[in-house]
């Protein structure tokens, strides 16, 4: 065994090497035993780290396998923002240099506890312990999206550049549960309350997003250069980067046209209420809507209208469930709602229950009569 004791320091250390590579460093045990033991551990780290990097030709340090990723796939993801916290959360909890084959199970496991324990966060003032402490733990949902799921993108990266994982953490195993997604719909009443609630700047967008059901981001962001009115579609880049297709239907070109030469290049804006001369910002000139000032418009508006339980997203479902229940078709509504799998429109169709209903009804009084007609014959 390879482990000595330094005269400066009460530990003893290691030091190896295996297939050309030097391994060192210390031990934190001060009984021989101990550290014999500790190095026995590093060399089987070892040999799995450089089974590993023979497969992969490069490093496969969190850090760097972070950084490979953000340049080839995460800096284009539709929220980039979020897939950069995350990534670098992962980093700061596991250390730079931490490789991917010390990664097993049970340190994913340990991961998601440390996760699950974390609090909902508030915008504005720095909340006191007391007011952190009164917080709610954030839902399980966000523990898979931004814990578990992003270190399997790691691991699904570092394996495509050709990377073998011994102990591969059960990815399965690891994702808490998420209560099945709420379908919510807008009503009659409710919509009337936010109309008279809207500002008028901002009316656009909102009627924009319900007529469309296109998500928030998709919404902000939408440019002029995708809208074209000649063959009345809306084409751009959706979710998962595939080719999205939207036709401009009456409706939608009544919201759109009269916003000509608001912008030359974003289509929704709205009016500064107030100057901001470190943003350049005049009272009363416009400016594009960004995402960051949609939500919050959004959080304005829903408390003036007393809206409750009913989140932007929502626009989507409502739009969703009103095409469904009108077309009876998934597979129409799956294109207009740009889902890559028909799964993720199916949870619309518990609006098609009346239909089957009916029909069942129908079935019965047919069979009903046809008995009927059976017993005057005989």
């Amino acid at each position: 065994m390879s482990v000595y004791k330094d005269k400066r320091s009460p530990y003893y250390k290691y030091d190896f090497q295996l297939s050309g590579r030097r391994f060192h460093g210390s031990t934190k045990c001060t009984a021989r035993k101990e550290a014999e033991r500790f190095e026995s551990d590093e060399r089987v780290k070892a040999k799995a780290l450089v089974k590993a990097m023979a497969r992969s030709k490069t490093s496969l340090a969190i850090d760097d396998v972070a950084a490979r990723l953000w340049d080839d796939q995460a800096q284009y993801d539709a929220d980039p923002k979020a897939t950069e916290t995350n990534l670098a959360r992962l980093i700061t909890y596991f250390g730079k240099a931490k490789s991917l084959t010390e990664i097993d199970h049970k340190a994913t496991k340990e991961l998601v506890a440390w996760r699950r324990g974390h609090r909902v966060s508030r915008r504005g003032k720095r909340p006191s312990k007391e007011q952190q402490a009164a917080l709610p733990q954030i839902a399980n949902g966000t523990v898979n999206r931004s814990a578990t799921k992003v270190l399997q993108r790691l691991f699904t990266f570092a394996k495509a550049e050709g990377t073998v994982f011994e102990s591969e953490p059960k990815w399965d195993d690891l994702l808490l549960p998420e209560p099945a997604e709420r379908i919510r719909e807008l009503k009659s009443e409710e919509a009337a309350a936010l109309d008279d609630a809207m500002r008028e700047d901002y009316g656009p967008f909102f009627d924009f997003a319900r007529a469309t059901g296109m998500r928030l981001k998709e919404c902000v962001t939408l440019r002029w250069s995708e809208v074209d009115f000649g063959t009345r579609q809306i084409v751009r880049t959706g979710k998962g980067g595939r080719r999205v297709v939207f036709p401009i239907t009456s409706h939608v070109r009544e919201i759109l046209f009269p916003l000509r030469g608001q912008h030359a290049e974003f289509v929704f804006t709205y009016v500064a209420m107030f100057a901001h001369k470190k943003l350049g910002r005049v009272r009363g000139q416009r400016y594009p809507l960004t995402y960051t000032g949609a939500k919050t418009a959004w959080q304005r508006l829903r408390a003036v209208a007393g809206l409750t339980n009913f989140r932007f997203h929502d626009f989507r479902h409502d739009f969703g469930t009103k095409l469904l229940r009108d077309s009876g078709n998934l597979k129409l509504v799956q294109k207009a709602m740009n889902h890559a799998d028909i799964k993720s429109t199916l949870r619309y169709a518990h609006v098609m229950d009346e239909d089957v209903a009916a029909a069942v009804e129908r079935l019965a009084e047919s069979r009903k009569n046809s008995r009927s007609k059976v017993r005057k014959v005989s």
